[in-house]
């Protein structure tokens, strides 16, 4: 960690790093300078990803296998890097997980382990580098829900409620933080091609084939919106066009239309 020196003093830290969204914002934060600090579970993509990063940008990257679907883990992380004198400038809250199917052939085991990485983990991050921020009187955070948070899905019950919990969330903690100089937004994509449908079992229907979006564009967004302070973002404009739908139209209409094009 030492022996590289970052074009900025501003450390980045991003939860579920290893792939997806949390390793295009490693790349779009590396180009910028930043120092990183990447957070997963699996440590030989961590590592594979960090060495590309120090050598290309020249920047300082230190990683940490951590399975975040524990507070007492969350807790560590944050120790261990205070007692390594990193204060995080930047949060991305990304790691998360999903699974598609009906909400009684999934097992009560995976459900509330869901509940537990999406919700609980999320928020005990949140908490614990929220509370440095404050004492320092700066920061930034950015929590990824998804455009499942303005839908109540068939076969996505517990993935929606639990992005609608980090919407929600990240709209009130918006206006609550920003009096200590701390910037929260809440991220929701759509569609993304990051390997998470085929993780979650998602059916990838002719509907969502048309709506899939890369993952850099949709990380730009998010980091744009955050630097100009904005409560929340849809990337894309048929995405955006979606939540239109859904604030004009009634529950049944809107649930059902999205019900037959993402389980049809």
């Amino acid at each position: 960690m030492n022996e590289i020196k970052a074009a900025t003093d501003s450390w980045v830290l991003i939860t579920g790093a290893s792939s997806g969204f949390g390793e295009e914002f490693a790349r779009q934060y590396a180009a910028q300078g930043h120092s990183l600090v990447l957070v997963a579970r699996r440590l030989d993509r961590l590592e594979t990803l960090a060495s590309a990063l120090r050598q290309q940008y020249h920047i300082a990257v230190v990683v940490v296998q951590v399975d975040l679907s524990t507070v007492n883990a969350v807790l560590d992380l944050q120790q261990k890097l205070a007692g390594q004198g990193i204060g995080i400038d930047i949060l991305i809250n990304n790691a998360g997980h999903g699974l598609q199917g009906p909400f009684l052939d999934v097992t009560l085991d995976a459900a509330l382990a869901m509940v537990q990485l999406d919700i609980a983990s999320l928020t005990a991050v949140t908490h614990v580098f929220a509370q440095d921020m404050r004492r320092r009187g700066r920061g930034k955070i950015l929590l990824v829900s998804s455009l499942l948070a303005y839908l109540g899905m068939e076969n996505f019950a517990v993935y929606s409620a639990a992005k609608a919990y980090v919407l929600r969330l990240g709209e009130a903690l918006h206006r609550e933080l920003k009096p200590h100089g701390i910037t929260v937004t809440t991220l929701c994509p759509g569609m993304s091609d990051t390997g998470f449908a085929a993780a979650a079992k998602q059916k990838i229907t002719p509907g969502l084939k048309l709506l899939m979006m890369q993952p850099a564009p949709v990380v730009r967004a998010g980091i744009r919106a955050l630097e100009s302070g904005r409560k929340s973002v849809v990337p894309g404009w048929a995405n955006k066009a979606i939540v239109c739908f859904v604030w004009a139209t009634p529950r049944w209409l809107h649930q059902a239309v999205f019900s037959r094009m993402m389980n049809a």
